[in-house]
């Protein structure tokens, strides 16, 4: 999906203060905003996020020292404008279960991650109603909760297989004007086995899975 020298791949022992530091949720969704609409400087982040510019500001300074994001060329000599330093930020999910620390940062991420579909929901439904997108677009979007039993292994191809057609279609379509930012979001949770007489199960799923009719 994104190229191994595009990613910035966390160690959780040789990464722990950079792991902390990120683990602050303004953090998070700036450097999300960067690696998503491009570099910004801490006035354009702080309207987007209605922040104050002075926080923005700092935590961008922090995600400066531990290397998240870097200074981006000036459009002027008036304010400092911020870009990401890499694409994607992966780990090892086994390395990051050895610590409280590690595993809470993943959790909080994932979490991120989840705020950042319902966020991209609204604004995909406003640039459709508002005509920024166009028509070929609305039978080809959606979302679905599909609910396979699978094995660990098949779970493993399943993301492989994910991972290289994004990484095939990606270089196809890159010298094609038509092409469009997508969100995928993937996900694959395993759920244990649920007792019968347990309280009602809040991730059952909706039964609202979206067809891909191309």
């Amino acid at each position: 999906m994104i190229s191994e020298e595009r990613k910035r791949v966390l160690d959780p022992e040789q990464d722990a203060a950079a792991l902390k530091a990120l683990t602050h949720p303004l953090r998070i969704r700036l450097l999300g905003m960067l690696r998503q609409d491009g570099p910004a400087t801490a006035s354009e982040l702080a309207v987007r996020t209605g922040e104050s510019s002075a926080s923005t500001s700092y935590h961008l300074r922090v995600l400066a020292k531990y290397a998240f994001v870097a200074e981006a060329e000036h459009r002027d000599g008036r304010e400092r404008r911020w870009q990401a330093v890499h694409a994607a930020t992966a780990w090892s999910n086994e390395a990051m279960d050895a610590t409280p620390g590690s595993r809470a940062y993943v959790s909080l991420s994932r979490r991120t991650q989840i705020e950042h579909l319902g966020a991209s929901l609204v604004r995909h439904e406003a640039d459709i109603a508002e005509g920024r997108l166009g028509p070929e677009w609305v039978e080809r979007s959606g979302i679905s909760d599909l609910m396979p039993r699978l094995t660990p292994e098949s779970l493993t191809e399943l993301w492989e297989v994910i991972d290289r057609t994004v990484n095939e279609l990606t270089t196809r379509d890159a010298g094609d004007p038509r092409a469009a930012q997508v969100v995928l979001l993937t996900a694959g949770l395993p759920l244990a086995p649920r007792d019968p007489g347990a309280e009602p199960d809040a991730s059952a799923p909706a039964d609202t899975e979206s067809e891909d009719v191309s």
